[in-house]
């Protein structure tokens, strides 16, 4: 009688070949045959009762059967590479990983790494950031810096604060356009927008600071649309136009005086940003420490906003 789960050697070569698109290509990864990446195939093909490849000359395919199938098979495999390389950076020394919402890292967090680095001693922070949100469950040992609802997802989640927005441009543009000071002078200036994409479309843009202004379905000139914050903020610092500016990310440029601000109206952002982490993300050395600072310069930035 057959066991439930296939060989997990069949299961790898699978994997392999569905990713890489050739049988050459997986022999070479595996280290191994050919002949022996057909025999695994054929071996899984057994087990599983179906046909798995489908061949047109020298080209190699999964079957439309088998697409679905290795999708969900590759998932697991990710897990275990996943699993790998925690256990790897365990063994080869602690450090602290932080991942984080691209903008939020470069613009909120680094200028500010200066004041916590002291208190981790020898421990480093490896600093990852990417937009797309990690497995919940794994890597368990890492902080994850984010906005909104999707902090949820996460065993642990604690509020740092919720920003708000203001038009800003470069000290030399605003000497060039005075006019910038009020939202009708602003209609017919250059305009640097900034968009995250469909999952983020409650977060304010131009239409919504007119509009809250009393000139909704104005008409206005976007010159750029960005989709990170952080290019926004330098397309305005260099004088390219106005940026719908949040104050978190905004905030040493405007200290700097590479940004102005031309506004004392502002609008709140709709959802906070969070701190996420796993069950056992504060059993590494210093995450308390780490964990407990960025609660209290978030605490810091709210008293001051």
């Amino acid at each position: 009688m057959k066991s439930y789960l296939p060989p997990m050697r069949a299961l790898q070569v699978f994997e392999a070949l569905g990713r890489l698109g050739s049988v050459a290509g997986a022999a070479q990864e595996l280290g191994v045959t050919p002949g022996a990446i057909s025999q695994q195939l054929k071996i899984l093909e057994e087990h599983l009762s179906m046909k798995l490849i489908n061949k047109d000359g020298r080209r190699t395919a999964l079957s439309d059967e088998a697409l679905a199938y290795h999708r969900l098979v590759s998932e697991g495999f990710d897990r275990l590479r996943m699993a790998h390389t925690v256990l790897q950076r365990a063994k080869m020394g602690a450090d602290l990983k932080v991942s984080g919402l691209p903008t939020l890292l470069l613009k909120w967090l680094n200028p500010l790494l200066h004041d916590i680095q002291p208190h981790l001693g020898d421990v480093p922070l490896r600093l990852e950031a990417t937009h797309l949100e990690p497995d919940p469950e794994m890597p368990v040992d890492m902080f994850r810096l984010t906005y909104g609802d999707v902090a949820q997802r996460f065993p642990h989640a604690r509020k740092l604060f919720t920003d708000i927005c203001f038009p800003a441009c470069s000290p030399a543009f605003l000497d060039q356009h005075p006019s910038a000071r009020t939202a009708e002078g602003l209609l017919d200036l250059p305009l640097i927008d900034i968009d995250w994409g469909p999952a983020y479309n409650s977060v304010p843009r131009w239409a919504d600071w007119f509009a809250a202004h009393g000139l909704a379905g104005a008409r206005f000139k976007t010159v750029a649309v960005h989709s990170l914050s952080s290019t926004a903020l330098e397309a305005a610092a260099g004088g390219q136009g106005v940026v719908l500016a949040q104050r978190a990310f905004a905030r040493f440029d405007l200290e700097l005086g590479r940004l102005v601000r031309l506004s004392d109206d502002s609008m709140p952002m709709p959802l906070p940003y969070y701190v996420c982490w796993g069950d056992t993300t504060l059993d590494q050395p210093k995450a308390r420490e780490f964990l407990n600072w960025l609660i209290i310069i978030s605490r810091k930035f709210k008293d001051e906003t």
